[in-house]
């Protein structure tokens, strides 16, 4: 428990009404889970309004209101603080409730639209294999060392962050490698962190159902550049068009990367393969076990913030051999007939064509490329029919399927994917997800390749307001094992 007065030290308070040394044993959001002791903020969100859940809070036990506007009826006992942003300062107040933690890590923050779990998990097993203690906070899994979380969020809120970031502090962690989404950076639960630095992988069509427009999504991004301090390093993309201007207002020190021109730090393919490819790292040569550009952008990145961090060149490229692909990512299955099936969390279009173009460097005259993908349901409806277009440029087949349909009919999504198509475009539409991904292996030909997209590490689908169990690698597998079976019964006629 912490007076009050302790934790609004770093907080704009436009007026107080009651006991500023009361003390706090929770900072809560959700009236549901105050109780004795808590201090509960009233922030305006997009779906609801905080102050509305005052007496809620205040009835479960609240000591203590952060809020804009002070509610009609004040309770005896209870402390009000009016501030224009309560949600920055929950940001500000869960940090320093937790002694700050992230000043005893050296934090490191991803921040783009493709590439940030595979970067911080890269990152994270880097220094680990160095001989550190590491946190990680990711899409897949949050890390307090080598103990695994159910991650919730990309990146979690305030509270949660600074509560975990403790742990890893306790447990004698050096460094944390964390996940900042656009969503994140915008609600300020990235606020009162100490970053060590930041990295910016890309930026292209994705979230501008909350967004709106692709400007504000730009400039999400941005903020956590302009946020980071003078002795933190911002690492940046110059593949990207926006890599410079996602740094260009920093105070942070610049650092760039490219796989194609002039850069601080700069990567070249020499030769890749379905299951690995030979990068040349500021003159020297690495074999590592991820392939793609984008998987060489990634690797880059990870090699220019590990040299940023103080790690010597050998080292990093040493270990960087030994890293393997993050779950979902890239994923590789292989079926007993030869062919191969990729599993990747791709799910924008930037990202869908990325993957189809390296298995289009890879593949082979006469091999064909199936891909199973489709939308999430109550999210960016615009990237709809851009996914559907470069899965048909590409593919033999598409098939297009549901992914997390939540309150939307798949059909309604799939019309809306496959609206614009040329009508001699090769696809097929099952808005079953199973029988979609049997369908693309029942398709293949033994040594063709299957690309099953959008899901990737998740091992759930979410239709209404319901989690079921799915997950695409099992879903191959047992197609795969379904086919090899069929393949394996003698024919009647041998019989």
């Amino acid at each position: 428990m912490k007076p009050l007065s302790e934790l609004l030290e770093a907080v704009a308070v436009k007026k107080l009404v009651g006991d500023a040394g009361v003390g706090i044993a929770t900072l809560v959001y959700d009236s549901r889970a105050a109780g004795a002791g808590a201090c509960f903020f009233a922030i305006r969100g997009t779906q609801c309004d905080g102050h509305a859940f005052i007496p809620a809070a205040v009835e479960k036990g609240a000591v203590a209101i952060v809020c804009e506007e002070l509610p009609a009826n004040l309770v005896a006992g209870v402390t009000y603080v009016v501030v224009d942003d309560p949600a920055g300062a929950l940001a500000d107040m869960a940090a320093a409730f937790y002694d700050h933690p992230s000043r005893c890590l050296k934090l490191v923050g991803v921040t783009g639209t493709n590439g940030k779990t595979t970067t911080a998990t890269l990152l994270y097993d880097l220094v680990r294999a160095l001989g550190y203690k590491a946190g990680l906070v990711s899409t897949v899994v949050y890390k307090i060392d080598d103990r695994s979380v159910e991650a919730t969020h990309t990146t979690p809120d305030p509270v949660r962050l600074n509560a975990m970031m403790r742990e890893m502090a306790d447990a004698g962690c050096a460094y944390c490698f964390m996940e900042c989404s656009s969503h994140a950076i915008v609600q300020e639960r990235t606020r009162g962190l100490c970053f060590a630095g930041g990295i910016f992988s890309n930026i292209t069509h994705d979230h501008l159902d909350y967004h709106k427009t692709f400007a504000a999504y730009i400039r999400a991004k941005q903020q956590f550049f302009d946020a980071l301090p003078a002795d933190a390093f911002a690492l940046t993309n110059i593949d990207d068009r926006n890599g410079r201007i996602m740094v260009q207002n920093t105070a942070a020190r610049v650092a760039t990367c490219s796989l194609r021109s002039m850069a601080d730090f700069r990567c070249k393919i020499v030769e890749q393969h379905i299951d690995g490819m030979l990068l040349r790292v500021e003159g020297a040569e690495v074999w590592v076990t991820l392939t793609g550009r984008f998987n060489a952008s990634n690797l880059l990145s990870v090699y220019g913030a590990a040299r940023l961090l103080g790690f010597g060149r050998d080292d990093v490229l040493r270990v960087l051999s030994g890293l393997r692909s993050v779950a979902g990512r890239f994923e590789t299955i292989r079926a007993a007939d030869g062919t191969t099936a990729v599993v990747d969390y791709a799910h924008t279009p930037d990202a869908l064509e990325n993957v189809i173009l390296t298995l289009e460097e890879l593949r082979t005259p006469g091999q064909q490329l199936l891909v199973v993908c489709g939308c999430g349901g109550d999210r960016d409806r615009t990237k709809r029919p851009e996914m559907a277009a470069i899965a048909v440029k590409y593919a033999s087949t598409a098939i297009f399927t549901s992914d997390n349909p939540r309150h939307e009919s798949p059909d309604a999504i799939l019309d809306e994917m496959t609206a614009g198509l040329d009508p001699t475009a090769r696809y097929l539409r099952i808005a079953d997800r199973a029988e979609a991904i049997r369908t693309g292996a029942m398709l293949a030909r033994p040594g063709d390749i299957l690309l099953v997209a959008g899901k990737g590490h998740e091992d759930y689908q979410i239709i209404g307001d319901e989690k079921h169990h799915f997950d695409d690698r099992e879903e191959v597998r047992r197609a795969f094992e379904t086919i090899h079976n069929l393949q394996s019964k003698p024919s009647p006629e041998k019989l």
